[in-house]
This record gives structure tokens, sequence and C-alpha cells, in this order.
């Protein structure tokens, strides 16, 4: 019985760290909602880290397409993800028209990009921290090229 007890322990242990691992670069959201007739209802939270992971499995030739493409915006994301740790809270952005509303604005050190329209009602919640691994990894991808 103390066996079983101990081996519980330790796979509750192990589960704990998996988890603490998977999500301590937060959490990536996407909540999409359409009115229309058959709208669809979309609600999304991914580990960031599944961004890093994605990026390891993505084919080597892919990724040196997607470095080229975007190799000379590469030093503007990254300085603009180190400028955006400074303000852990800020609005960039705030539209209104009569029917919409787009709001971009930092939010406990995510980008939240939230969009109102009488058609659908998106947000969208990254970790600044995941811009800063993508721009990593396409950097160091573009420098291979």
């Amino acid at each position: 019985m103390l066996f079983l007890a101990k081996a519980a322990l330790g796979m509750a242990v192990a589960l704990a760290l998996s988890a603490a691992y998977v999500f301590h670069e937060g959490v990536i959201k996407v909540d999409v909602d359409e009115f229309k007739g058959d709208g669809s209802h979309i609600h999304l939270w991914v580990p960031a880290t599944a961004v890093n992971l994605g990026l390891e499995v993505v084919p080597h030739r892919n990724l040196e397409r997607a470095a080229r493409q975007v190799q000379p915006f590469l030093p503007a994301l990254r300085e603009l993800a180190k400028e955006l740790k400074k303000y852990p809270n800020a609005q960039l952005v705030d539209v209104k028209d009569q029917n919409e509303h787009v709001q971009i604005a930092l939010v406990d050190g995510k980008i939240q990009i939230d969009v109102v329209d009488p058609q659908e009602i998106i947000h969208v919640r990254v970790p600044v921290a995941t811009l800063e691994d993508v721009a990593d990894r396409l950097e160091s991808n573009a420098s291979t090229i």
C-alpha cells in the first residue's frame, strides 16, 4: 500500500512539473464569435511553449524560406519585442467608428487585440516573449542563408 502511495505521489509531482514547464511562457488565447446565421464560435487556449515546439518540427527549408521573406523586418521585430517588455500595460491603438471598435493593447505583458463589429467579435492574446522567441528562431535561420 505504501508503494502505491509513493508511486501516486511521484506521478502527481511529475504531472505538476510538466504542467509548470508547458505553461511557464504563458498562454496564447484566441476567441472568435461570429453572429451570422451559421457563425462559428472558436475559443482556443494554447500554451505559448507550443509555438517553440512547432518551430522545431517545421521543415528546415520552410523555415529558411520564411526567414528569408521576413529578414528585412527581423531587427525591427526584435527591437519591438524588447521595447514592449518595458511597458507591461499600455494602450497602443484604439479606433472606433459607428459599428466597429479595434483595440490593441499590452495587458500584463501580453499583446491583446480586440475587434468588435456587428458581424463578429475577435479577441487574441499573445505573450510578448513569444514574439521574441519567434524573432530569435527566424533570425537564427536567416543567418544560415
